[in-house]
């Protein structure tokens, strides 16, 4: 849809006109979720498209249009939606058994696949999601070293549980978070990313910190990037002062390379906490890592053991959803597709930028891409580029809500649905999806120039 016939009315009132379906299913959700949706990221205003079928690359909501899908579910999905394999597997188990209520062969499977690919995998145990994973891990690292803080890097997100969710979202001052105790958020350290002074001087100060977490590619899968010498330094560290290191790989697990960052930078955590495409896009997460720290899950005489039940723990639908995609994931062809395309969409879209004369700049790593704007600064000499010098607080600092809502409505107005101003790619995204992606983003922000949204 050219920009031209935008103009006629703002993005809002235009895409309510484009989306009445999602529109009068939104007006019922209201009635029955807070503020209509079961995910914060699915928030939009002034309401969120509804889907009603997806494949590969793409998915079509309930008003008929086909969209470029950048969710990917959430990240979960590498192979895009509905592969083959994954729904063969999953209607097969789904006829013999959902829930047995017992052991079964495919969760061994499973396993064994985590520990073949992840180089920290000396045992596994699997959970419903990655929330449960971190705080499985952190739990298990209170248990093992006896210490109750932990340290953690601003920006960074680990799930919504108590402990983990002080600064992942700006404001990073330590301000009360709503629900959490005061207590229990004073046992959580953090500190801004890629300072490894700063982490050796906070782990040699206080004794009471026994593990160390992170996103090892970066906050919210590399707003502000994180690379292998940083990595690298923080093992050192860790290993110095007898802290146990934990990548949080629920992102980066398997999409950025088979073995995760870890199996990327060959830098060995203690711990990796795994979700997302670990299932298949089913529910599903685990905990892998040392023995001897997983062995306080085990029962034994006269040793602590923490407490893990879970009804859906390796349910039989998310282990066969997470074989197929992990057999699949083994060979490196999948994800090497996904980084190519990300790279290539990255690119083509900083040459729109510039010719179009939109301050505006595309950035980001592997299978993914972001766009910052009122950009001032350099442009990228190469794809390592990383805007401000990789500042927490501009890249990854308070956004213009209202922009980014008009963002997500513009782009879906041109076909491609985007959690804000970034994405995911799966390994089914190719060329012409990148093609019309950049033609989506320069129509929608020539329609901001033109409101005077922009400059």
């Amino acid at each position: 849809m050219p920009a031209s016939t935008l103009t006629r009315k703002s993005v809002t009132d235009r895409y309510q006109s484009e989306f009445p379906n999602s529109r009068k299913l939104s007006d019922q959700a209201r009635q029955v979720f807070p503020s209509g949706v079961t995910h914060d990221i699915r928030h939009l205003e002034p309401f969120p498209v509804y889907v009603e079928r997806a494949q590969g690359a793409h998915k079509w909501d309930v008003d008929g249009h086909e969209l470029i899908d950048y969710f990917s579910g959430h990240g979960s999905l590498l192979l895009g939606h509905c592969h083959p394999a994954v729904v063969e597997a999953v209607q097969k188990q789904a006829g013999r058994a959902t829930h047995p209520g017992a052991c079964h062969e495919s969760e061994i499977e499973w396993g064994q696949l985590v520990q073949k690919l992840i180089p920290s995998a000396e045992r596994v145990r699997f959970t419903s999601s990655g929330t449960e994973a971190t705080l499985m891990a952190l739990r298990l690292a209170r248990i093992f070293t006896g210490k109750p803080k932990f340290l953690k890097f601003a920006g960074h997100f680990h799930g919504w549980h108590d402990f983990v969710i002080p600064a992942c979202d700006p404001p990073y001052d330590g301000a009360a978070i709503p629900g959490v105790a005061p207590g229990v958020q004073a046992e959580t350290v953090v500190v801004p990313p890629n300072d490894p002074a700063i982490i050796e001087k906070t782990l040699a100060n206080d004794p009471q910190i026994g593990c160390v977490i992170l996103e090892p590619t970066g906050g919210h899968f590399g707003a502000v990037p994180i690379r292998g010498d940083f990595l690298k330094a923080l093992r050192e560290i860790t290993a110095k002062h007898q802290r146990v290191l934990i990548f949080d790989e629920v992102i980066s697990g398997f999409r950025v390379h088979p073995g995760g960052a870890q199996g990327l930078y060959q830098v060995k955590p203690d711990l990796t906490t795994l979700a997302k495409i670990l299932a298949g896009g089913l529910p599903g997460g685990c905990l892998a890592g040392r023995a001897d720290i997983l062995a306080f899950l085990e029962f034994r005489a006269g040793k602590p053991k923490m407490k893990h039940p879970g009804t859906f723990n390796a349910n039989p639908l998310s282990a066969a959803a997470g074989v197929a995609t992990l057999r699949l994931v083994a060979s490196g062809e999948f994800c090497q597709r996904a980084n190519r395309t990300g790279k290539l969409l990255r690119e083509k879209l900083n040459q729109m930028l510039v010719e179009r004369g939109f301050n505006w700049v595309a950035y980001g790593e592997f299978s993914s891409f972001r766009l910052v704007p009122n950009y001032q600064g350099p442009r990228p000499a190469s794809d390592d580029f990383v805007p401000y010098n990789g500042d927490l607080e501009k890249l990854d600092g308070m956004k213009n809500k209202q922009l980014v809502h008009a963002f997500r409505c513009g782009m879906l107005l041109h076909g491609v649905d985007t959690p804000g101003l970034s994405g995911w790619l799966s390994a089914m995204h190719n060329e012409a999806d990148v093609d019309k992606t950049v033609t989506a983003v320069a129509n929608t922000l020539q329609f901001f120039r033109e409101e005077g949204l922009i400059p």
